[in-house]
């Protein structure tokens, strides 16, 4: 599948190939205070960015990265530095209609306020980092 997106602005416009249809949603510290909840993100690849100048990298910890507008703030992507593979926001997505909740990571970091419904995998840190080998968060 393929996808289009850009930030809230319209300064950086995304382009991506083989862009897999579920969503994946992270309740870990880091991602909830980068957003200001979980995540909702897609893995792709063949990610191009139009408007390159316009977002700012943040080396969040020794595995990876997060991009972000310069302009807007509009949170975009999340990167493995030791793959290359672009995880994005969902947000920065145009059309949303194709996604599914695939899995939940980070379970047991997930404040008590809020649940999401349906039957898909809810994996802990510990089973998360297990099942990719060290993990990258």
């Amino acid at each position: 599948m393929k996808a289009e997106g850009r930030c809230l602005c319209g300064s950086v416009m995304i382009s991506a190939e083989d862009v897999e249809s579920e969503l994946h949603i992270c309740h870990c510290s880091m991602c909830r205070r980068w957003v200001g909840g979980p995540t909702f993100s897609i893995a792709a690849k063949g990610v191009v960015f139009r408007g390159e100048e316009n977002i700012q990298r943040y080396s969040s910890s020794a595995m990876a990265e997060r991009g972000f507008c310069r302009i807007c703030g509009s949170s975009l992507f999340y990167r493995s530095k030791e793959t290359g593979q672009y995880v994005l926001g969902m947000g920065a997505i145009d059309d949303q209609a194709s996604f599914r909740i695939g899995s939940e990571i980070y379970i047991d970091q997930k404040p008590p306020g809020y649940e999401f419904a349906g039957t898909h995998p809810r994996l802990t840190e510990e089973e998360f980092l297990a099942s990719h080998q060290g993990g990258t968060r």
